[in-house]
């Protein structure tokens, strides 16, 4: 059986140390992109004075994971919005609105 945080239920293993901000590279690391978004939460929270200011958070985090994953997805298949939107699961018309809601329409010109 795992060792339960009494603070908040989660088995202590999960739970991950508030860390210095820093900037993170998922290539030079080891670690996991669902560890790195706990680490993110927790320095995120970590930094809140007031927790009764926080709201939207869900549409907080999606605003600032969206566009870099839009990116990353458009770098490896080389600016092809036809197979960015088979590997993100989105039909082409979606990413196109994403990708207007981002200001990465002209992505491939950028590069």
């Amino acid at each position: 059986m795992k060792k339960e945080d009494p603070t908040n239920g989660l088995p202590a293993e999960v739970l991950l140390p508030p860390t210095e901000p820093t900037a993170f590279s998922l290539e030079s690391s080891h670690c996991s992109l669902r560890e790195a978004v706990e680490r993110a939460m927790a320095n995120y929270f970590a930094d809140v004075d007031d927790e009764g200011m926080i709201s939207d958070l869900y549409e907080l985090v999606l605003s600032e994971v969206e566009a870099p994953l839009l990116q990353a997805v458009l770098k490896h298949t080389d600016g092809n919005r036809s197979r960015a939107s088979t590997m993100l699961g989105l039909n082409r018309g979606t990413l196109r609105k994403k990708l207007k809601q981002h200001g990465l329409l002209d992505y491939n010109q950028r590069r």
